[in-house]
């Protein structure tokens, strides 16, 4: 039997440390450390990208809600580090049996939601299989397995119906959170969790402040206040910054470095992450449904370019990242190659090809210029339509009415997307599904791990799409602040231990 314990999560999250160490320079992880008292009633204000529709954390999609809200005002049983370690959260501990059947969860005691209302293990019971059986809720199939969920004094025990290796992951997600038992919160506009911050404010089209939650069970937030401001534009950030009015950039553009840290108020940190730049292309119909184009197209981008252009992260050729378990380099598959694109074009009857690319307006024009570049000194003329992000919602996610489209995907441990052919990717392959499925039954984590990287590889080599860079986490911290993440932040970004000094 496998018991995951308060002590295993501490020495993680020392582990957690020093990896957050070789990627930022400092030993918490965050900017360069100030000797200055902190002060424990500052207001820190964070500048991100994209800012969500509404609050609601059961129902809507997008990272920009689990970016601000899971960690810091939503927990579940277990949680995860920024390198990807599993830790308890909302349990002190947990065990799995032998034949990974049965999850054990000890909930904590003490515990209260930011209302003030006790947290039971009955919240959790219903919390979960609400999760489980109400299909509009994000991630509900994601707890599909899970055959009972019950409370046994303060334990919570999961059953299944076979091992599905994933589980422990998805419950640090939005299938784990746990709420409070017929809330009456507003939650399109209002959140009520257990942690660390609540959210005192949301001003549509500017910000969301989140306060210290005074009763939280575990270590106080280090700041009183942190303020998630949204500021699309990249020049703009950087104004707010040299004004003294944002004290984090995220989502930087890493090229301006010199221009942020030229007066020693700021220093640029550069992390790992699970982004993802996906170049999607639809293979239903038209020419992207030949094999040979979609190679064409691979091979005529130069995937070294685009990293140096955007001054962070690392090429990647396949749907899994560096971070995440079944990882492999496949530059082998796609190799920069612009005569060998040309000759496949040419065998697939198209030497003048025209396509379009369909890109959300907030993404800078880097990228599409590169694309637009190498595609035409292999014979394709390619139009960007860059389009507000409902559109792209509606027009590609939702509708998949499109030829190509480019998407910097933050999600972890997503490889399920190219398994599921209903997804916007329009890949279709009975392997990929069932070496998918085999990872989800495997108990062993480097088998399902080597499962996942023989499925990665036929998706590459099916030409299923384009991963043109993998991010860096690219933040810019003001240099009175610290405590602030700086590995996999687009993704989620941890406020509680960010501090800043006093005077």
């Amino acid at each position: 039997m496998f018991r995951r314990t308060t002590l295993a999560a501490a020495a993680s999250l020392a582990a957690a440390a020093l990896a957050l160490t070789a990627c930022s320079g400092s030993p918490d992880g965050g900017s360069s450390s100030s000797a200055a008292a902190a002060d424990p009633d500052a207001s820190i204000a964070v500048r991100l990208v994209l800012e969500p529709t509404n609050l609601d954390i059961r129902e809507t999609s997008g990272a920009a809600l689990d970016q601000i809200l899971i960690d810091n005002v939503y927990q579940g049983l277990v949680s995860r580090t920024p390198d990807q370690e599993i830790v308890p959260a909302l349990a002190s501990d947990y065990t799995i049996s032998d034949d990974g059947l049965t999850y054990t969860f000890t909930l904590r005691e003490g515990v209260t939601f930011h209302d003030g209302q006790e947290l039971t293990p009955d919240d959790v019971v219903w919390s979960l299989t609400q999760h489980r059986d109400t299909e509009t809720w994000l991630d509900s199939a994601r707890l599909s397995g899970v055959t009972s969920i019950a409370a046994d004094g303060q334990d919570v025990v999961l059953t299944l119906s076979e091992p599905d290796s994933t589980l422990l992951w998805n419950l640090t997600g939005r299938a784990g959170i746990i709420l409070k038992q017929d809330d009456s919160v507003d939650y399109l506009t209002a959140a009520n969790g257990t942690g660390p911050f609540m959210v005192a404010s949301w001003k549509q089209g500017d910000s969301v402040t989140l306060s210290r939650y005074d009763d939280y069970w575990g270590d106080a937030a280090k700041s009183a206040e942190v303020v998630f401001s949204y500021i699309p534009e990249t020049q703009a950030a950087l104004s707010a910054a040299l004004a003294g009015e944002v004290d984090v950039l995220t989502g930087f553009d890493a090229t301006l470095t010199d221009q942020v840290e030229a007066n020693g108020d700021f220093t640029v940190d550069v992390g790992a992450s699970t982004d993802k730049g996906v170049l999607a292309m639809n293979s239903t119909s038209g020419p992207l449904s030949d094999k040979r184009v979609r190679q064409a197209i691979r091979q005529a981008i130069d995937h070294d370019s685009i990293v140096e252009a955007l001054g962070a992260g690392e090429t990647l050729y396949g749907p899994i990242p560096s971070l995440d378990p079944g990882y492999e380099d496949l530059s082998d598959v796609a190799p920069y190659d612009p005569d060998a694109a040309k000759k496949l074009l040419s065998e697939a009857g198209y030497e003048d090809l025209d396509l379009t690319l369909t890109i959300p307006s907030f993404y800078a024009t880097t990228v599409s210029q590169i694309l637009v570049s190498d595609l035409n000194d292999v014979g394709i003329t390619l139009t960007v339509d860059s389009v507000e992000f409902s559109t792209w919602l509606n027009d590609v996610y939702a509708n998949q009415d499109y030829e190509l489209s480019f998407v910097l995907h933050t999600e972890a441990h997503d490889f399920e997307n190219w398994a599921n052919p209903d997804y916007y990717f329009t890949y279709d392959n009975a392997e990929v599904q069932d070496l998918y499925a085999q990872s989800l039954a495997a108990t062993d984590e480097d088998e399902a791990a080597a499962l996942l990287a023989k499925a990665a590889r036929i998706v590459s080599e099916d030409a299923a799409a384009d991963w043109l860079y993998n991010g860096g986490s690219v933040v810019a911290v003001a240099s009175d602040v610290t405590g602030v993440p700086t590995v996999n932040v687009n993704a989620r970004f941890n406020a509680a231990e960010i501090a800043k000094s006093a005077g």
